[in-house]
């Protein structure tokens, strides 16, 4: 007797123990340049640029300012 879950071992005892999922590998290495990789690096670059323009904007000075300006 089987069910989802659980199982009825051959003296009638129960058998509620998860059911060990089967290994599944990847055979494709993907490090270092990939396309996906290099999608989101690129995203970033831009997420990056945006936000020091607006910076800049806002503030009125330049992040190279704002930093010295900070610093010392």
């Amino acid at each position: 007797m089987t069910s989802r879950n659980m199982m009825v071992d051959d003296q009638g005892l129960l058998n509620n123990f998860a059911i060990e999922p089967t290994m599944y590998v990847d055979a494709n290495v993907s490090t270092g340049f990939t396309k996906y990789a290099e999608k989101v690096n690129g995203r970033f670059a831009m997420i990056g640029f945006v936000s020091l323009l607006a910076i800049e904007v806002l503030t009125g000075q330049g992040f190279l300012t704002l930093l010295k300006n900070s610093l010392g």
